[in-house]
């Protein structure tokens, strides 16, 4: 009886057309031929198919790495404080790079102005350095030949209030605009016991009403975010207290 090579048998004893020809040899030559060349056939392809996939899965793993290392680590965004408002009492300096004589140093009146040279009370309060600056520029363009005038805060009123649970509640002054969390520290801290930073309240007068915000301190605090919230002159901190079962 003429019998087939057995392929499962064949591939248990090697990847050669010669393995199996010890147990199976049939009488015809012709048939026994084709059937190991269509065999060895296959396992040409086999072979070759296993070389492209290693070789294709190491190609793959190099580029990998060496994206990784060669990958540039994403910038740190920037955070920026909110631009300055002019306010009554802040203390400006105000230079004339082209006529130094005229340099000076002013107060913010409680009517929001300033007084200089030559051109008399100014505006400042309400506005910007920048847009004070430029205000100047033009006022002072028929006088001065340098239209150069550049605006310094030199100390700025701050004035923000913080209560609620924190240790010492009150009226927090700074020189520079601050953080709901800078503000916060500034009194002491929140009373850890009670205080609830997940839902820290936060007051102000927008042209004469009144709006809040809420932000999540306590995320901050457990580096889970990232956002500041800068504070406004006058903004009102409330820290509320967590509920809390007898």
């Amino acid at each position: 009886m003429n019998r087939q090579p057995d392929l499962f048998f064949a591939m248990k004893r090697g990847f050669t057309s010669r393995a199996f020809e010890p147990y199976f040899r049939p009488a015809n030559n012709s048939i026994y031929m084709n059937n190991i060349n269509n065999i060895s056939s296959i396992f040409t392809k086999f072979r070759v198919g296993i070389f492209s996939g290693l070789f294709l899965a190491a190609v793959l793993a190099f580029t990998g790495c060496a994206t990784s290392d060669g990958a540039k680590p994403s910038a740190t965004p920037t955070v920026h404080s909110e631009t300055i408002t002019l306010r009554a009492g802040d203390i400006l300096k105000v230079s004339f790079p082209g006529s130094v004589t005229l340099d000076t140093t002013q107060q913010i009146r409680r009517d929001g102005k300033i007084v200089l040279p030559l051109v008399g009370e100014v505006e400042a309060a309400g506005l910007t350095p920048d847009a004070l600056q430029q205000n100047l520029i033009k006022l002072y363009s028929s006088q001065l030949t340098s239209k150069e005038v550049i605006v310094t805060v030199e100390s700025s009123s701050f004035p923000v209030f913080v209560t609620g649970a924190v240790i010492h509640p009150g009226k927090i002054l700074s020189d520079h605009p601050i953080t709901a969390l800078e503000a916060l520290m500034e009194a002491g801290g929140p009373d850890y016991n009670t205080a609830n930073l997940k839902t820290v309240k936060i007051s102000r007068n927008e042209n004469g009403v009144m709006k809040s915000y809420v932000v999540n301190l306590k995320a901050v605090l457990d580096g889970d975010s990232s956002k500041t919230f800068y504070l406004k002159p006058e903004d009102i901190v409330y820290v509320p207290e967590r509920f809390q079962m007898f």
